[in-house]
């Protein structure tokens, strides 16, 4: 696929993966769009990154990702919709019964999970318009093996991870011109794994593994530890599990309502 003149709008794109795509995708030769919920922190991209077209916007917010299309579609367009943005909540992952717990649980599920088929849903004919384009889902090492510190993050991106296999599967058969990618990171070194001690991968390292991914077309891309957990889990289910969930990781600490 061919990156060089596609426009692109990354959600989440202030921090971590998000951010580092936007520089890398720009480097490309792309025109890039980010959104993100905090205007200082996009603010702040927009300055140290003046080519780029930043735009404040929740997936989670049904209102906002309506503007979000409007203003898009007033701008000429995407090519390639780069589903990023992902939440994650300690007292939602850990499973604690009190009165965050469900409306955690909800916000969660409603920004990794339905916020991308949401965006889909909204910018599908504008893709399928287009000669080439590309839908990218970042998933996770998660949704293979479940992490007991992150329930409901682990369940949103396995919904996510069905759901990207059955779209891509839908519009090929539809003989749609839309590809669609899923990226499947490891832990990676951002602000969310920040009080975790595991082996993380760079975001750089991770975006190179995406954008090499797209120019070759290779709809699956694992990346590091993925590629190695996914065959042990296909092969000792439980010793995959055992990888995920050791001892140490049981008594980390996540940092509350992190966002990718």
């Amino acid at each position: 696929m061919e990156i060089q003149g596609k426009t692109i709008l990354i959600t989440g794109g202030t921090a971590g993966i998000g951010l580092e795509a936007a520089k890398q995708f720009l480097a490309n030769g792309a025109k890039v769009i980010i959104t993100g919920r905090d205007q200082s922190r996009l603010d702040k991209v927009k300055k140290l990154h003046p080519t780029l077209i930043a735009i404040k916007s929740d997936v989670a917010n049904t209102d906002d990702a309506q503007r979000l299309f409007n203003q898009i579609k007033e701008l000429g367009g995407i090519d390639i919709l780069y589903n990023n943005a992902g939440v994650l909540s300690m007292s939602t992952n850990l499973g604690v019964a009190n009165d965050r717990h469900l409306k955690e649980a909800e916000y969660e599920m409603s920004t990794n999970y339905f916020g991308v088929i949401r965006l889909n849903n909204l910018f599908m004919e504008m893709l399928k318009s287009r000669k080439e384009s590309a839908i990218i889902n970042t998933t996770s090492i998660l949704s293979y093996v479940p992490s007991v510190i992150e329930a409901t993050y682990s369940a949103s991106k396995v919904a996510l991870r069905f759901y990207t296999e059955t779209l891509r599967k839908h519009l090929e058969v539809l003989n749609s011109n839309v590809k669609v990618f899923e990226l499947l990171p490891p832990v990676v070194a951002t602000d969310m794994t920040a009080a975790r001690n595991d082996k993380k991968v760079t975001p750089e390292n991770l975006v190179k593994s995406l954008i090499a991914g797209l120019k070759n077309e290779r709809f699956t891309i694992r990346v590091g530890d993925t590629k190695l957990l996914y065959i042990i889990n296909r092969l000792f289910p439980k010793m995959a599990f055992g990888l995920v969930n050791s001892k140490k990781h049981a008594k980390q600490l996540l940092p509350q309502n992190s966002a990718r």
